[in-house]
């Protein structure tokens, strides 16, 4: 089976908006137009086919990057799904990695939201072109311009619209297409509905639709030299040149060209592929992937060819109830087979492909390779997001994702002991879909904590462990690990006799302990002339450490002390290496008791990203937190804050926030220090 679509011809595209601009509708749709969906799934009736999870169908958001593959005019396009929820930001990322170009959704009722300002500054971050879709044009308050000015102010980006609506809220019938200045008008807001392209754009909008191709010429031929001096000499630009131009300056990220439609009613869809084709890069246009080769420490690159060696990026790792662990992953060179033998190059470690499989929403089909460029997935391959495929012979480790630092943890334990061992297997499978959630064991409650990006990350994750594992769990509320440590000198004798027929014991310490600054314990031996014998010093030491993992205060773990051995007695026969440890032990609570012991609670550094208008509520609510501000810095529209909180405060924080900065601000923390 040879290439079916040639990688000119291929488009890997996201499809990324806030929650409710209509990005699972929009997707819908185009499934339907491209014939890959006969019955037409809505969010509302809980039907959508990319929203596939069960809870998604319940909270009619979408959580999980589906990707699904479609086809329009001859090409392909693969289109990965992507969450609009604030804690599923990484799943953003995660396929910002696979993705050549991006369709953003806007309301147009909502304009820019925070979510899309995240999302978009991440399309930064990576250097991914994008268009604009101005959604919902058929609800009250849609205001295509109000988007326009948004895009330039919130995002700093250039947008150029290609089409204006003809009317607007019940009255939007179409757009005028204004390349070739032709009306399109969608006959009844039915599924497949067609449309008559006409000349006469209606009177009331070709006044409109002049002006936006004059600003649409302008703005294009601004990054075309040639074009700009045939505009300037007042030449007939061709609609050809017009859109060559336009796709040059997407791909370069200079211009974002902006459609508008609706969506629900069927009205713009078909346009906004054909954009898609037009203007969205395919595989060839996006310059070559580089990695460094394991063997050689020597940075290679990866041409998208079919005839380079094989290498891929994993990008996301799911279990699915059918088939298995799934990789979905992205071919950036050479092709593979179901069958070959391939390196998972940042593991050195060789697997074998079994099957290979092409998503198309709901359905599955099977394939016997797939080529550069392409995305699929593979079954039952032993792989975590983030991993590289390489050709065994040419090894090459991409850069992997880099994935936040999980901000909030909870105690999990299952609610019958029996499934003690199937929840560290659930646990086991999530950590490999999901980077930004981790498990740790607390070493002083012993409990089994669970961490991750959010409240709701959390909610979600246990909510799948009920659905789909029919594991039953206990959760706590979150909670603070104290230490203690002690604010000056002090000395203390531990001496351990015990004299009762038989053997004895005998042990006798005499330590002075101090606050040791930057370390969590040290220790001392300035015992001279044998008074202790030298097998015996380390058993002290033991001791001593023993002691210090309950603290004096509250029993919590103690640090920052330095301890020194200076005198002590021992027994020629009932001396032994147990009595000497208990010594130790008993001399250091002694000592503990007059160094003025406290108590020291986790420090986290803050770093919180807020549109200018709110800094001074942030600010505010850092500093009731028992917050220490640490200063801020002005980055575009929005205001960085430093700040160093104390973690139990800063508790429920992810909602507070939102609240206080209507969803549009965004924060990380990490630990800084005990204080």
């Amino acid at each position: 089976m040879a290439r079916q679509v040639p990688i000119e011809k291929l488009r890997n595209i996201g499809i990324v908006a806030h929650i409710d601009a209509g990005k699972t509708t929009t997707t819908e749709r185009i499934l339907f137009y491209t014939g890959k969906t006969y019955k037409i799934g809505e969010v509302h009736e809980g039907a959508a086919t990319m929203d596939w999870m069960e809870q998604e169908k319940e909270r009619g958001i979408t959580i999980t990057a589906a990707t699904t593959a479609a086809y329009w005019k001859g090409h392909q396009l693969n289109i990965i799904d992507t969450p609009g929820h604030v804690d599923f930001g990484v799943e953003v990322v995660r396929s910002m990695k696979a993705l050549d170009g991006i369709v953003f959704i806007f309301s147009s009722v909502e304009a820019v939201q925070p979510q899309s300002e995240a999302n978009w500054r991440w399309a930064d971050k990576f250097g991914v072109p994008r268009i604009a879709f101005v959604n919902k044009m058929d609800r009250v308050g849609a205001d295509f311009f109000k988007v326009y000015e948004d895009i330039i102010e919130k995002l700093g980006a250039k947008p150029v619209p290609i089409q204006v609506p003809i009317g607007a809220e019940d009255s939007f019938i179409g757009v005028v297409d204004l390349f070739e200045m032709k009306a399109l008008i969608w006959k009844g807001d039915e599924l497949g509905a067609k449309y008559d392209i006409t000349d006469d754009i209606p009177e009331e909008v070709r006044p409109v639709a002049e002006e936006w191709r004059e600003k649409m010429i302008e703005a294009i031929v601004e990054t075309d030299e040639e074009l700009m001096e045939k505009y300037l000499e007042g030449e007939e630009i061709s609609t050809e040149e017009l859109k060559k131009a336009l796709r040059k300056a997407t791909i370069n990220r200079e211009l974002v060209p902006m459609l508008c439609g609706s969506a629900f009613k069927n009205k713009g869809v078909q346009p906004l592929l054909d954009a898609v084709i037009d203007f969205l890069p395919s595989p060839v246009d996006m310059p070559p992937v580089k990695g460094v080769n394991p063997n050689t420490g020597e940075e290679e690159e990866r041409k998208p060819s079919d005839d380079e060696p094989f290498c891929a990026l994993a990008f996301k790792v799911m279990a699915d109830p059918y088939a298995g662990q799934l990789t979905y992953f992205r071919v950036y060179s050479g092709y593979v087979k179901a069958g070959d033998t391939i390196l998972i190059a940042n593991k050195g470690k060789k697997v074998r492909v079994g099957r290979i499989l092409r998503m198309h929403a709901n359905q599955r089909e099977e394939i016997t390779e797939v080529y550069a460029g392409d995305i699929a997935a593979a079954v039952g391959l032993d792989t975590v997001t983030g991993d590289t495929l390489s050709d065994v012979q040419h090894p090459i480790v991409l850069e992997s994702m880099e994935f936040p630092e999980p901000v909030i943890a909870m105690a999990i334990e299952p609610k019958t002991k029996q499934d003690q061992e199937k929840l560290s297997q659930v646990l086991n499978k999530f950590m490999k879909e999901d980077p930004t959630f981790k498990v740790t064991v607390d070493p002083e409650t012993n409990q089994t904590l669970i961490h991750g990006m959010g409240e709701l990350h959390l909610e979600i994750m246990v909510d799948r462990m009920k659905r789909e594992y029919n594991l039953e769990v206990n959760v706590g509320k979150p909670q603070v690990a104290y230490k203690e440590t002690i604010k000056k000198k002090a000395t203390g004798e531990g001496k351990f006799i015990r004299q009762s027929g038989g053997r004895g014991q005998y042990g006798h310490a005499v330590i002075e302990i101090e606050p040791l600054e930057g370390k969590e314990y040290e220790f001392v031996d300035k015992i001279v002339g044998g008074i202790i014998p030298k097998e015996y010093i380390p058993a002290v030491d033991a001791g001593i450490q023993e002691a210090m993992k309950n603290g004096v205060v509250a029993g919590y773990p103690m640090i920052g002390v330095k301890a020194t051995l200076f005198d002590g007695s021992f027994h020629e026969v009932d001396s032994s290496e147990i009595a000497f440890k208990i010594a130790g032990s008993m001399a250091f609570r002694e000592a503990a008791k007059k160094a003025e012991p406290v108590l020291l609670e986790p420090i986290m550094l803050v770093e919180v990203e807020t549109p200018e208008e709110y800094m001074g509520d942030v600010m505010g609510d850092l500093s009731k937190r028992r917050g220490k501000i640490l200063g801020s810095e002005r980055k575009g529209p929005t205001v960085s804050i430093k700040a160093e909180v104390p973690l139990a405060e800063m508790f429920g924080y992810a909602t507070d926030l939102r609240s206080l900065t209507q969803g549009r601000a965004t924060f990380s923390m990490v630990f800084s220090k005990y204080e």
